[in-house]
């Protein structure tokens, strides 16, 4: 089995910064990508920024230049950096990953979520 877990949601004022994680363990023998999306209440889940093995990312335009994804591959970890935030970027944070099991299987997994709120 493999897990995803989130943490480091909360509320937060408009222009505030907040860095949310996500931790995967279990039976991994590779991850070659991690990513985060975002469901806002009424809307359907979108990608936020991803992050491949190489190091390559990828951001949704309504974040570029405001978030940054991060990953450390010792701790099979990737964050998200998020400034300047916005009360549109309020929303549940989901970690995303497409992981190798040590069964040569590859899948992709989710996290739970982590709820994010911006307001004053």
């Amino acid at each position: 089995q493999v897990q995803l877990v989130e943490s480091g949601g909360g509320l937060v004022q408009p222009g505030g910064s907040l860095r949310i994680s996500c931790a995967a363990s279990g039976s991994i023998r590779n991850i070659n990508s991690m990513g985060w999306y975002r469901q806002a209440p009424g809307k359907e889940r979108e990608l936020v920024a991803v992050i491949v093995s190489g190091g390559g990312t990828n951001y949704a335009d309504s974040v570029k230049g405001r978030f940054t994804i991060s990953r450390d591959n010792a701790k099979n970890t990737v964050y998200l950096q998020m400034n300047s935030l916005k009360p549109d970027d309020t929303a549940v944070y989901y970690c995303n990953a497409g992981i190798t099991r040590r069964d040569y299987i590859t899948s992709a997994y989710w996290g739970q979520g982590t709820q994010v709120t911006v307001s004053s």
